[in-house]
């Protein structure tokens, strides 16, 4: 069965964040994910998820600097204490909102960087991550993402992260597939989900051009939707698209997956 999650960084900011827990829950979402929670302390978001009946399905592990355009840290080998500090307060996070899952950013490889010690640091750190997510029953998630949206992102196809995860061994590493991302990739994303459903733990879409509703563009969802449901998909997929106009006017698309 399809399960789907409304990203409440992208949707619903018709309204302020903490209202859009409620905003989900009315629009019949049983799951939801954010990028980072950590400008909230976790009982806030506890009592947001509790009150509406919602599962927090996934969060970012910090990111580093944000604003000064960190995107992650896990393959900076200067960074690797802000990184391994940052793994300690996502689990403590997750922990207090019983969230499974948490991602890990690869991070920007800064420029004439030595690629295969950047390499070398991001298997050292998701072995640590993983080892100590391990201890609290929590799955890591690595997601290649498109060097259009994101230039120099240190992880971009499927096919790199999945060599990635082979290197580190981890029984509860998974891959996070962006729909959206894979597409600008150029993965005959069917044949690609098909044969790597059993590696992958949590699916995300967006339509393009835009990172609009599913619907809207050349991504060709519902082929992709029937794919994960032909096969048994238990985990979630994450709406994480930047709605056209308002969040509720756009959700067609997914009308009947949400009366599940």
């Amino acid at each position: 069965m399809i399960k789907l999650a409304a990203n409440l960084s992208m949707l619903f900011q018709e309204v302020p964040f903490l209202q859009r827990f409620a905003a989900a829950r009315a629009a019949g979402f049983r799951g939801v994910e954010f990028l980072f929670p950590y400008q909230w302390e976790p009982h806030e978001l506890q009592t947001s998820l509790v009150e509406n009946g919602l599962e927090q399905v996934l969060f970012n592990m910090p990111p580093g600097n944000w604003d000064a355009g960190d995107r992650g840290l896990a393959c900076l080998p200067t960074r690797q204490q802000e990184f391994r500090d940052g793994v300690i307060e996502a689990i403590k996070y997750a922990q207090a909102m019983g969230t499974p899952r948490l991602h890990c950013m690869a991070g920007i490889a800064p420029q004439g960087a030595d690629r295969a010690e950047l390499l070398e640091t991001f298997v050292g750190n998701l072995k640590f991550a993983a080892g100590e997510c391990a201890k609290f029953g929590l799955v890591l998630m690595v997601e290649p993402i498109n060097p259009y949206d994101v230039p120099g992102y240190f992880l971009n196809t499927s096919s790199q992260a999945l060599e990635v995860m082979s290197a580190v061994a981890a029984e509860n590493l998974r891959l996070q597939y962006d729909i959206y991302h894979m597409h600008r990739m150029g993965d005959d994303m069917p044949a690609v989900i098909s044969k790597t459903i059993h590696q992958i733990g949590h699916f995300q879409i967006a339509g393009h051009p835009g990172r609009h509703e599913p619907d809207n563009g050349e991504v060709p969802y519902q082929e992709v939707l029937e794919t994960i449901g032909r096969l048994d998909f238990s985990g979630w997929i994450g709406c994480e698209y930047l709605p056209a106009n308002s969040t509720q006017s756009g959700l067609g698309w997914a009308s009947a997956l949400l009366k599940n």
